[in-house]
C-alpha cells in the first residue's frame, strides 16, 4: 500500500507556492515545482488597492493567489502526447485557512477545475505568514448609479455589445479581464486590470484552459464586493456551444463558456464566499452576427465605429504586425467568425485590420498584406483551416437528425433549467441561422477563394 502511494506521489505534478523570501527556507522535493510571491507569482500593489473597497475580505486575496497558482500549473506542466489530463497537487498559503479546508470547497473547487481542464487537482492550504492585508486602505465604491449585475468586459465583440445592450444608464459593473490598463481610462477605476501577473519562463502548455476559472472567479470577487449576485457572461452561442459540440481534433472539449462550467463554479463560490451568485447568459442562443446587429440597431444611424475597434484574434500581437501597425490574422476560427459576423451584420471592415485580408484570393499567400511581425505563417495557416472546417461542420450540424444532438441537449437543459424540447428547439434554431451566416459569408468570397478549397479538405494547395 505504502508502495502504491509513493508511485502515485512520484506521477503527480506538485506545485508549492511559497510566500515572498521564504524560497531558501522550503525543502524541495526532487517532483515539487516551486512559485514563489513576488517572483513568479506577482501582484501589483496599485492595482490590488483599486480592488480595496468596503466588501474586500481576506478570502477575496487568496482566491486571486489560488488563480494565480492555477495559471502557473496549467501553463508550466506540459500535456503528454499520449494523454490529455494531468495529475496536479497545488499547495497554496492562505489567510483565511478555515474557509479552504472545508470538504465542500475544497471538492467544488476540484469539481469545477477538473470539468473545465479535463485534468485531475488536488489542493493543500497552509496558513500564511503574511498578515498584512490592505484592509486599511479600504474605502466607499462610490458609483453615479446602483450597479445591478457585473459583466466580464475585455477588447471583444461579445463584450462590448453585450454590455451595449444592457448597461442601461451605468447600471453594469465592469470587471475588465485584461493584464493592461484600459489606455481610455485615465484615471484608478475599480476592476479595471487583473492585479496579479503570473511569470513563465518558456511555458510549456498553451492551452489556456484554465482561463476560464480566472476570469469567472475575479468577476465574482467583483460582483461580491458591490453585493451584487448577478454575473453576465457576454460569450454569443456558437462560441459558448461550439467549442464542446464540436471540439477541434477530438480533444478535451472547451468548457470554458458553457453552462454546466458555470453551475458548478456556482457551486464553489457561493460555499467559499458565502454570496448566491448566478452566471447568466443572455445572448447563449444568438449568434454573434446578431449580437453586433441587435447592438447597432440601438446607436444613432446604426454607426459601426463602436464594433470596430474590438479585437478577436488569438494570434498574439507581436506576431500580426503589419506595416507598422497591429493587426489581428484573419484566418483563425476567432478572427473567421469574426469576419463571418461582421459580415451578417453588414458592417465593412478596413483591408488592413487582417493579415490574411483578401479571403477572395485563390491561395493563402495571394491574401497577405505587408507583414513585418514574427512569421507564424504555417501555425496560422494551420489554425485557419481547422477554423473554416469547424464552422462548415457546426453549420452542417444544422441538417442532422435530432438523436445526434440529444446529448447536448439534455446537459444544457439541465445546466439552464429549461425543458429538453424547449433547448432543442433554440438549439436548431441557433445552428440554422450560423448556417445562413456562413454559406453568406463564404458565398460573398467568390468562386475562387482558397476557404472554398479548405472546406473541401484542401490545405497549403494540396489535398489532405
Amino acid at each position: 500500500m505504502k508502495s502504491h502511494q509513493n508511485n502515485c506521489k512520484r506521477y503527480e505534478h506538485i506545485l508549492y507556492v511559497v510566500e515572498e523570501g521564504s524560497r531558501s527556507k522550503h525543502k524541495r522535493e526532487d517532483n515539487e515545482t516551486l512559485a514563489e510571491i513576488g517572483r513568479e507569482i506577482r501582484f501589483d500593489p496599485s492595482i490590488l488597492d483599486t480592488y480595496a473597497f468596503d466588501g474586500w475580505k481576506a478570502v477575496h486575496r487568496d482566491l486571486l493567489l489560488v488563480c494565480a497558482a492555477v495559471e502557473f500549473a496549467d501553463h508550466h506542466f506540459a500535456r503528454s502526447v499520449k494523454q490529455w489530463s494531468r495529475p496536479f497537487h497545488v499547495i497554496v498559503p492562505v489567510l483565511e485557512l478555515e474557509a479552504w479546508q472545508q470538504l465542500e470547497v475544497h471538492g467544488f473547487l476540484c469539481d469545477a477545475l477538473r470539468h473545465l481542464t479535463g485534468d485531475d487537482w488536488r489542493f493543500s492550504f497552509v496558513r500564511a505568514e503574511e498578515h498584512a492585508v490592505i484592509e486599511h486602505r479600504q474605502r466607499p465604491l462610490l458609483f453615479d448609479k446602483k450597479k445591478q449585475f457585473a459583466i466580464a468586459y475585455s477588447d471583444g465583440l461579445d463584450s462590448r455589445c453585450v454590455a451595449g445592450l444592457l448597461d442601461k444608464d451605468g447600471i453594469a459593473l465592469r470587471v475588465r479581464l485584461s493584464s493592461c490598463k484600459d489606455k481610455k481610462n485615465k484615471r484608478d477605476y475599480p476592476f479595471d486590470v487583473i492585479p496579479f501577473q503570473v511569470k513563465l519562463t518558456g511555458s510549456r502548455e498553451s492551452g489556456l484552459r484554465s482561463r476560464g476559472f480566472k476570469f469567472a472567479a475575479i468577476t465574482a470577487i467583483a460582483a461580491d464586493i458591490c453585493s451584487l449576485s448577478d454575473i453576465v457572461v457576454p460569450e454569443s452561442g456558437q462560441g459558448a456551444l461550439g467549442p464542446v459540440i464540436l471540439p477541434l481534433h477530438n480533444i478535451y472539449p472547451d468548457y470554458r463558456n458553457y453552462p454546466t462550467f458555470f453551475r458548478k463554479m456556482e457551486r464553489f463560490i457561493t460555499t467559499l464566499l458565502g454570496c448566491a451568485v448566478t452566471y447568466k447568459q443572455p445572448r447563449l442562443w444568438y449568434t454573434k452576427g446578431q449580437t453586433i446587429s441587435a447592438f447597432l440597431a440601438q446607436l444613432p444611424e446604426k454607426n459601426p465605429k463602436s464594433v470596430l475597434d474590438t479585437r478577436s484574434c488569438w494570434q498574439q500581437r507581436m506576431n500580426v504586425r503589419g506595416n507598422g501597425e497591429v493587426r489581428q490574422c484573419g484566418l483563425c476560427a476567432a478572427c473567421l467568425l469574426r469576419r463571418m459576423s461582421m459580415h451578417a451584420a453588414g458592417v465593412e471592415e478596413p483591408t488592413s485590420v487582417y493579415t490574411f485580408s483578401d479571403l477572395t484570393a485563390p491561395h493563402y499567400s495571394k491574401a497577405i498584406l505587408e507583414f513585418d511581425g514574427k512569421w507564424e505563417k504555417d501555425q496560422m495557416v494551420q489554425y485557419g483551416s481547422v477554423g473554416v472546417r469547424h464552422l462548415q461542420q457546426l453549420a452542417d450540424l444544422a441538417e442532422e437528425p435530432d438523436t445526434k444532438l440529444r446529448r447536448y441537449v439534455f446537459e444544457i437543459a439541465r445546466a439552464t433549467d429549461t425543458p429538453e424540447l424547449q433547448t432543442m428547439d433554440n438549439l436548431k434554431e441557433l445552428l440554422l441561422r450560423h448556417a445562413t451566416e456562413w454559406r453568406g459569408f463564404i458565398n460573398a468570397q467568390g468562386e475562387n477563394s482558397f476557404l472554398k478549397d479548405w472546406m473541401k479538405g484542401s490545405r497549403y494547395g494540396r489535398s489532405e
